[in-house]
């Protein structure tokens, strides 16, 4: 017959040493979590404890069988407090009764918090290598402002910050998402992935594509404002190959399935040069006769453009100028054919409001978690960011005074607009009336 011990020793070590094993968690870990959890098991249990004594576990590893021990204190960390030094051979056992069940629940549930944290943990560590990828999700679930990911293993967590303006994003929905960041929270690590990250549209590309994916088509920049519009220089690294063509694919085939993806976002596809005034003038469409003057030196270029391309070039509040500018890392000045200065940009600019002066960075992290950041946007939900508590007042003001002017700009465009097309017509009446003989 079976010794009783031998028994509860294979149940008890073996099951450890299995668990330990399958879910490659060491084995000593798992022992010491036991015993850290037991002691607070039975702080719990019995209310005040006496802090000149230590409360320590004494478990045996063979049979699983634990005993809770007191010892006079002998030193204490002088910050902490912490007992450093304890008398062992002055300690008594001090397990109350029936403590055994409690034992055995503590136990189990150290353990099972074990396999899930070495569960996350692998799943980590599988994502770490995936940083710089893309992958297909499906929306799980919203968490305030941020999405939830799924991605199979794993979740994926999408901050405001990484999402594109103007997209909504519904339950069980399927999307492309690239791996961004492993990230440090108060829920511990997380897996961050983007839909507004400008990697995302080179990945699209490259998937879309075989010339990009093989190397025959080379991405060389991106310049992006996320859901909105997208600028890429491609060139291509063999001959005969055409890189624009290549993207672009049959009846704009290609092109349009990346669109789709970025929910309909507009693409500007032009070839890289090297000659930079020839670079600018792809990336400053689609204005034309344009006067470009280049500073290699200073990386700085002052565009001249006729009455009739001025808006092109700088674009609805600056995103055309500001896109060329990220694109080709030149600092541009756009100034009107009388030699006015319209605007410039550093191509550092992520947003419209980065160009906004008396901006702080608090408020700039406000409108962006509220997908706030273009002057178009602040027009439309005006009563949305006025409402808003955490934005300074003195920030609203400044912002109310830019929705001002903008709105009186608007009129002023529109009474002139009016004013054109009434005298076009006017123009077409007079073509028309016959000439009385």
């Amino acid at each position: 017959m079976a010794n009783v011990s031998t028994v509860a020793r294979t149940e008890f070590a073996a099951a450890i040493a299995q668990i330990a094993s399958e879910r490659k968690i060491e084995v000593d870990s798992i022992y010491e979590a036991i015993r850290q959890a037991l002691v607070s098991a039975y702080r719990k249990q019995m209310g005040f404890l006496d802090e000149e004594f230590h409360y320590y576990t004494i478990l045996n590893e063979d049979t699983g069988e634990a005993r809770i021990m007191k010892a006079p204190v002998l030193e204490r960390d002088e910050e902490t407090l912490e007992p450093t030094k304890w008398n062992e051979k002055k300690a008594e056992d001090v397990t109350p009764v029936g403590f055994g069940r409690i034992a055995a629940q503590t136990a189990k549930q150290v353990i099972l918090q074990k396999i899930r944290r070495s569960e996350k943990d692998q799943i980590i560590s599988e994502f770490q290598d995936k940083i710089g990828q893309m992958m297909t999700g499906q929306v799980l679930r919203m968490d305030r402002r941020s999405v939830i990911v799924d991605l199979g293993r794993g979740h994926g967590w999408m901050p405001p910050e990484e999402q594109m303006r103007g997209e909504f994003y519904r339950l069980n929905s399927r999307l492309a998402v690239f791996i961004k960041d492993i990230r440090e929270t108060v829920r511990g690590q997380v897996v961050v992935v983007s839909r507004a990250d400008s990697n995302l549209v080179s990945a699209l590309f490259a998937r879309e594509v075989p010339e990009v994916s093989s190397g025959a088509v080379e991405i060389v920049s991106v310049a992006r404002e996320a859901g909105v519009r997208t600028k890429l220089a491609v060139r291509s690294t063999q001959d005969g190959v055409d890189p624009v063509g290549s993207c672009v694919g049959q009846r704009g085939a290609r092109v349009q399935k990346v669109i789709e993806e970025l929910n309909n976002e507009k693409i500007d596809i032009i070839p890289f040069s090297e000659d930079p005034v020839a670079y600018l003038k792809g990336a400053l469409a689609p204005a034309e006769n344009l006067l470009i003057e280049v500073d290699e030196k200073t990386k700085m270029v002052t565009v001249t453009a006729p009455d009739d391309q001025l808006s092109l070039a700088i674009g609805r509040g600056g995103q055309n100028v500001r896109l060329a500018a990220k694109l080709t890392g030149f600092l541009i000045t756009i100034k009107s054919a009388a030699g006015q200065v319209k605007t410039s940009a550093t191509g550092t600019e992520e947003y419209e409001i980065d160009t906004f002066k008396g901006l702080t960075p608090e408020a700039r992290t406000i409108l962006i978690e509220h997908k706030l950041t273009t002057l178009n946007d602040l027009v439309r939900f005006e009563d949305k960011w006025m409402a808003m508590e955490d934005l300074e007042e003195d920030q609203k003001e400044m912002l109310s005074k830019k929705v001002a002017t903008d709105k009186k700009e608007q009129i002023a465009r529109e009474k002139e607009r009016a004013n054109m097309a009434a005298g076009l017509k006017n123009t077409e009446e007079v073509v028309e009336t016959p000439v009385k003989e």
